[in-house]
């Protein structure tokens, strides 16, 4: 089996087809979590917040953002964004599963859309929205050398920070927060591999405590 059906089979395992339906009108966002293979290696890709934005400028993320009314679901959302943001066409994204849905600390459902992209795929980024396009080993994600933990609360325990070098073009990136998050957890179910450090989530039953969070924050809403 090859590496890309290998991976799609061990990230499906954690798909969610559960309907969401009766939970609180909660405000709505996707982010699309790309994968590629570059060099027989599994590579993430990245957005860099456009410096001018009110909100987060200059931080890394994943593409992605507010549902619209025109969406059909989840996946749409996703989509769409991804194609405003870096130019990535729908036609030429392999949606491989959505994960169990989240709620960040401003009370924002976040469903995270794991997909593969071609890895010819060239940015085109939206200079009003993304500054920089830049792609991670997966893998990085489960090592200890360039992570950091801080004692501060977030959604699966403590907050997780990355420094990342990227070796095409030197420009080093703090990857933390709910990205750095959301990295290590497809990290771990894509690559069936346990992290060199701490996670705040079961590697056992996963999905079981990601629904228990997810009760327990509509609980405070």
């Amino acid at each position: 089996m090859d590496l890309k059906q290998k991976t799609v089979d061990s990230l499906k395992k954690y798909e969610t087809d559960e309907d969401f339906s009766h939970l609180p009108a909660l405000p709505k966002a996707s982010v699309l979590i790309p994968l590629l293979l570059k060099d027989g290696q599994l590579q993430l890709l990245l957005n860099v917040r456009s410096f001018n934005l009110k909100n987060h400028a200059g931080e890394v993320c994943f593409p992605g953002g507010k549902s619209e009314s025109s969406d059909k679901d989840e996946i749409d959302t996703a989509l769409r964004e991804a194609h405003e943001e870096i130019g990535l066409p729908p036609n030429r994204v392999e949606v491989i599963c959505k994960l169990f849905p989240i709620i960040n600390k401003t009370g924002l459902l976040i469903t995270p859309v794991v997909a593969f992209i071609e890895d010819s795929f060239q940015a085109h980024p939206n200079p009003e929205e993304v500054s920089e396009v830049f792609t991670v080993p997966l893998e990085f994600f489960t090592k200890e050398a360039d992570h950091s933990c801080y004692p501060v609360p977030s959604i699966f325990g403590p907050t997780h920070c990355f420094i990342f070098t990227d070796p095409s073009t030197g420009n080093i990136h703090q990857i933390w927060g709910l990205t750095a998050a959301l990295a290590i957890i497809v990290a771990v179910f894509a690559m069936e591999k346990k992290p060199e450090f701490e996670v705040g989530f079961s590697l056992k039953d996963p999905v079981s405590q990601f629904k228990e969070t997810l009760n327990s924050r509509l609980s405070k809403l």
